[in-house]
């Protein structure tokens, strides 16, 4: 007995439908949405970070210009992805004692360019930090550290525990005090530091012009991601320790974590790659479709 298709359905037989060239073009056009968005990502990258200048707060908002240029090229940052950040200076720990930071960086590390006596923005960055650092799933002082460093040689060790005793209480939980190490030292061991990552600051009276930003780096010292403002995601920190966890992380998970966000250097923060994520989901769908095609062809 034969066997016929309905005739709304007789033209889309599979024999047909494998010769209509919507097909491939389909699978064309959902490749080319998959590969766009890291393609404008990457031209979009930023030579300059937002800067602020020091003065205080002249509302009950405590309104900073966190987003306004300075124009003196003094100050600013030049992100230098992939470079190592010299890992053999020596700092002061809280206590006053002399660190080598090689000894501090043993993973993936958070490094916090300050100065204990800013005014403003400064205190809401390390704020910022201690707010969403009780968020993140990972276990601070094994899988990663933060370290606040001032690059005023003014500031002393009494500053630094003074900070410490701040933001460690600000959390409102238990933080260990090795995930968070605030630091002090030279004018030259800062200098050294912040020139490696490109970060660069200006002296004007007792206040500094300075960026605002975060650099993220990897147990080898080497810098993985910048996150501006003071304004962070939980996200954003998370995702930036996972990608400098290289050692630590398989290459799978890390591929994973790459397909589905990626740095979005306009907003300056991680954002979910829907229309990756959404093209795929279509692109295998069409794949299994094609191949029902040709499997129900070869039964003919």
């Amino acid at each position: 007995m034969n066997r016929t298709l309905p005739s709304p359905w007789r033209s889309l037989a599979p024999e047909k439908l494998l010769s209509f060239p919507f097909l491939f073009c389909l699978i064309s056009l959902l490749g080319l949405l998959l590969i766009l968005p890291d393609t404008l990502l990457a031209t979009a990258e930023p030579k300059m970070s937002d800067m602020v200048h020091p003065q205080h707060p002249t509302d009950d908002n405590h309104q900073h210009h966190e987003h306004q240029p300075m124009a003196d090229s003094q100050v600013g940052i030049d992100e230098r992805l992939g470079a190592v950040i010299p890992l053999d200076l020596t700092f002061r720990d809280e206590e006053g004692r002399p660190v080598v930071l090689r000894d501090l960086v043993k993973g993936p590390t958070i490094i916090a360019p300050i100065y204990y006596s800013c005014p403003n923005v400064c205190a809401f960055l390390q704020a910022d930090l201690a707010r969403n650092l009780p968020l993140i799933k990972k276990q601070p002082g094994k899988d990663y550290r933060v370290l606040s460093i001032s690059f005023d040689e003014r500031d002393t060790p009494a500053a630094a525990r003074a900070a410490r005793k701040t933001y460690l209480t600000a959390m409102g939980r238990p933080f260990p005090a090795e995930g968070w190490r605030f630091l002090t030292g030279e004018a030259a061991a800062s200098r050294a530091l912040t020139g490696a990552a490109g970060y660069r600051y200006m002296r004007q009276g007792n206040d500094f012009l300075h960026p605002v930003v975060i650099f993220v780096v990897t147990g080898e010292g080497r810098i993985v991601r910048y996150l501006h403002g003071t304004r962070m995601l939980p996200m954003d920190l998370t995702l930036a320790l996972t990608e400098a966890s290289e050692g630590r992380l398989g290459s799978t998970i890390r591929k994973v974590v790459r397909f589905c966000f990626s740095y979005d250097p306009q907003q300056k923060h991680y954002v979910f790659n829907l229309l990756r994520i959404s093209a795929t989901v279509i692109l295998v769908t069409a794949g299994g479709f094609l191949l029902f095609l040709i499997v129900s062809a070869r039964k003919k």
